[in-house]
């Protein structure tokens, strides 16, 4: 039986409006929903007077002015990036410009590879132009008029991804990592499932009560959701080998099985999944490839 994740998907909003979602955190959502991106894409401002501005989004004229709408006599004093996916950090430069702030995150997209393909590309657009005048690091805190915020280095959706964790609220804004609507896409080169595997066991030993994700709405029970996430990976991985023993052996002819639920559109981020699963099986030792593993390699088991 498939891994049953519980999903949370209800959200009221309204596009363009504030919203004050705790007493340090407010949310402007983008009107940019996709396949990729539910409702859209929410920017949370934490803090009063002087704030931070958490993943300011798409470059959407009209979100820009709904945030400075909203961010109006204040001083943004941070701009944090959880990763470069155009969805999450184009917006950042011209609100940098608008306000002063500075730009902070783990580094430009691609920076957190420890390998690089150029025969591939990711499944959405990175924000290639991206620099942050701060590079983080996990661990690191930064602060401002009473907000706290610790860095979470969680590489996976992609190699540059951090959450960042409100101090005060025990509250971790989880960017793509963990998002209550979906499971997060890890496709190679950037995304890399080992990694992505690790960074979600690694939130199973923090005490956050909340997630606050750039899509959808808030996670209220953490843990077992994060569970659920792991659990859903490790059955992904029985029904590829399972794929293979009954001799299916390209990623083209396990994808429609596997995912018989999912829309058809959804195939091609699918195919990209199960070939990061198959990369983390190659390197464990469980599957053999021939040749480097890409979308067009067969594979067998070892």
């Amino acid at each position: 039986m498939a891994v049953q994740i519980p999903y949370v998907r209800e959200i009221e909003f309204e596009y363009g409006a504030c919203e004050r979602v705790s007493p340090l955190i407010r949310r402007v959502v983008a009107n940019n929903p996709s396949a990729f991106t539910y409702k859209g894409t929410g920017t949370y401002i934490i803090g009063e007077g002087d704030v931070a501005v958490i993943d300011p989004g798409p470059l959407l004229d009209a979100h820009l002015d709904a945030l400075l709408r909203a961010l109006e006599g204040e001083t943004v004093s941070l701009i944090l990036i959880t990763h470069t996916h155009s969805d999450h950090s184009p917006a950042a430069k011209p609100l940098k410009a608008l306000t002063g702030a500075q730009t902070c995150g783990f580094g430009p997209h691609g920076s957190g590879q420890n390998r690089a393909f150029d025969d591939v590309q990711v499944e959405e657009d990175g924000d290639m132009d991206f620099v942050p005048d701060v590079e983080l690091r996990h661990g690191d805190i930064v602060e401002g008029d009473g907000w706290t915020v610790e860095c979470v280095y969680t590489p996976g959706h992609t190699s540059n991804h951090m959450c960042f964790a409100l101090k005060e609220e025990k509250a971790l804004f989880t960017g793509d990592h963990v998002m209550g609507w979906s499971t997060s896409i890890v496709s190679p080169p950037d995304g890399n499932m080992e990694q992505y595997m690790a960074s979600l066991r690694l939130l199973l030993t923090r005490d956050d009560e909340i997630y606050w994700p750039t899509h959808g709405p808030a996670i209220t029970e953490p843990k077992p959701f994060v569970r659920s996430f792991i659990e859903h990976r490790e059955d992904r991985e029985r029904q590829i080998v399972e794929q293979l023993a009954a001799g299916r052996t390209r990623i083209q002819d396990m994808v429609p099985i596997m995912y018989a639920a999912v829309d058809k559109r959804l195939y091609p981020a699918a195919a990209r999944s199960v070939l990061a699963h198959m990369e983390h099986l190659v390197a464990r030792g469980i599957v053999r490839s021939e040749g480097r593993p890409s979308l067009s390699s067969e594979y067998r088991l070892a």
